[in-house]
């Protein structure tokens, strides 16, 4: 899987972008691909997320992903996938990227888990810390085999936006930070660099 460096880029950009993307791979004229980047402050949501989970007063964009309200702003990593499915052959990719993201920050020191669902429950796809706080959100589409769109990391993002709305679709789920984990434990915050590397060297990206 080829790793794409990208700088900050305006959400609607980016999502303009990831059609072609898609396409490409669709077509054949690209392989699969890892794209790494940030976005200026913007909420974005899924199409099952309740007004009553959104801001009131701030501006938020229906996605055509999986999954509900997120935020995305400086500070966070979002990581964009790709990947024809059709060529990995039968594979869960909600979980490989859970499990991915979870060795990728276990090796950079901060133990991470996953969180299977109860029947009946909103979703808790994403990574946890062992105490229940959500670190990463994942939201993905597939289209013709080929997904598109991904994951957020919250490395130091600034963390009262997420007071503002419901993310996620929980309503009693406290979001957290690398920044704050690090904090916790009197050890530096991973620099974005070093959570890129992990993250591409944990999936496979290069």
């Amino acid at each position: 899987m080829q790793r794409v460096e990208l700088g900050e880029v305006e959400y609607d950009v980016a999502t303009k972008e990831m059609r072609g993307w898609v396409e490409e791979r669709i077509e054949g004229n690209a392989e699969d691909r890892l794209f790494l980047l940030s976005h200026p402050a913007v909420i974005t949501y899924g199409p099952r997320t309740s007004p009553d989970d959104l801001p009131a007063g701030t501006p938020a964009i229906a996605v055509d992903r999986g999954g509900f309200a997120t935020y995305h702003g400086p500070g966070q990593l979002v990581g964009y996938l790709v990947i024809d499915l059709k060529q990995r052959g039968p594979v869960d990719i909600v979980r490989w990227v859970e499990n991915g993201l979870i060795d990728a920050l276990g090796s950079l020191g901060f133990p991470l888990v996953r969180r299977d669902t109860p029947k009946g429950a909103s979703s808790l796809v994403g990574v946890w810390t062992e105490d229940g706080r959500k670190l990463c959100s994942i939201g993905m589409r597939i289209r013709r085999g080929v997904t598109s769109h991904g994951f957020s990391v919250n490395v130091d993002p600034a963390m009262t936006v997420f007071h503002t709305f419901t993310s996620c679709g929980l309503h009693d789920v406290t979001m957290t930070s690398l920044a704050e984990l690090a904090a916790e434990r009197g050890v530096p915050t991973p620099t974005d660099a070093e959570v890129r590397d992990a993250i591409a060297n944990s999936l496979g990206a290069r």
